[in-house]
């Protein structure tokens, strides 16, 4: 995620940066440094803007579940499936996808972030 990106994620979620701060457990200098691009911004951070993001929308009961949209063999190995989460595939770890089994949680998210799963959350 860029500094502008956070920055229009934030202005989505309707938060100053204080309150965003106080929001992600974190200092307001952090939230400062993300935003001005002197600090990289960790991929749990990331992954925790989209969470918000995504659930401020509040759409996820009429989602059809990761599972189906890609036809998965494995779903009942997977703790997508394990706790009906399909909508939130992209945050959970250790999920199945043959796109993303076995990659770093910072290479899931760049990976998730161009599936259609994802993006129509986002939409």
């Amino acid at each position: 995620m860029t500094k502008e990106e956070f920055s229009v994620a934030r202005k989505k979620l309707g938060k100053t940066q204080k309150k965003l701060a106080e929001l992600l457990g974190m200092s307001l200098k952090t939230i400062h440094s993300y935003e001005q691009g002197w600090r990289t911004i960790p991929a749990h951070i990331e992954r925790q803007i989209y969470f918000l993001l995504i659930n401020q929308r509040g759409k996820k009961n009429s989602l059809t579940p990761c599972w189906e949209k890609k036809h998965c063999d494995c779903k009942e190995d997977c703790p997508a499936w394990e706790f009906q989460s399909g909508h939130l595939c992209w945050f959970v770890c250790g999920t199945k996808c043959d796109c993303t089994h076995g990659v770093s949680q910072k290479e899931k998210i760049e990976i998730c972030k161009k599936c259609d799963i994802f993006t129509s959350l986002l939409g």
